[in-house]
């Protein structure tokens, strides 16, 4: 007999897209995203498994650097598809262990329980060719409309750059504010890349008229400097 069942397909989110919104349970109380997050910036991010050594690292280094994203307006949230028990286990025997000039590490921002990969099928975290059973590295920088803004996968093996992680959200936060675009390996302070112009006058008149604040390469490369 001939099977009619339909296979539910999920497209994965991408950037641009209204964060695919859910109700979940965390080590920090129920939540309701990203409608509790409105207003502030999110890094949404999932790791594999509880317990594991890469997860680990990464957690001390995200706790240990949850200040630093607040003060920047951005909340941290994290997810695997293990029990809240489990969670909770896990966040314990973090808090015991030394590594890397961390210790004491108390793990404070809501960790998702997602055993039934709900939330991760929607972020498109399981991909069937690294597992079945454990979500990637996955990490959701979302804006406070709620839009994502930027993506990043990582393998199974490889632990995520969280210096990266936080040039990003400010990268991000700058040219919304400043209606500009970063430049490579741009970091907080450097100048910043003028929006092409739109007509060639427009493109002639910036480089004939250059100043100490603003610059020009060629007409479609010019930088302005930021007010520190």
């Amino acid at each position: 007999m001939e099977n009619n069942v339909e296979e539910k397909v999920t497209r994965m989110p991408l950037i641009g897209d209204d964060a695919p919104a859910f109700e979940a349970v965390t080590t920090q109380g129920n939540i309701n995203f990203p409608a509790d997050y409105k207003g502030k910036w999110v890094i949404l991010f999932s790791h594999p498994a509880d317990f594991t050594p890469v997860c680990t690292t990464e957690f001390m280094t995200f706790a240990t650097m949850m200040e630093e994203f607040k003060a920047m307006n951005t909340e941290l949230v994290g997810l695997s598809v293990d029990s809240l028990y489990s969670h909770i286990a896990w966040l314990r025997k973090i808090k015991e262990l030394e590594w890397n000039g961390m210790k004491d590490v108390e793990v404070t921002f809501p960790l998702i329980e997602d055993i039934r990969m709900e939330v991760a099928t929607k972020y498109g975290m399981i991909q069937p060719n690294a597992s079945n059973t454990q979500a990637v590295r996955a990490v959701f920088i979302i804006d406070p409309e709620g839009k994502i803004r930027t993506i990043l996968y990582y393998p199974l093996s490889t632990g995520r750059n969280f210096d990266e992680i936080k040039r990003i959200v400010i990268a991000l936060q700058t040219a919304d504010r400043e209606a500009c675009a970063t430049p490579a390996d741009w970091r907080e302070g450097n100048d910043v890349i003028v929006p092409t112009a739109g007509s060639c006058g427009v493109a002639k008149d910036r480089m004939e008229n250059q100043t100490s604040e603003q610059y020009c390469l060629d007409w479609f490369l010019c930088f302005r400097k930021l007010n520190k």
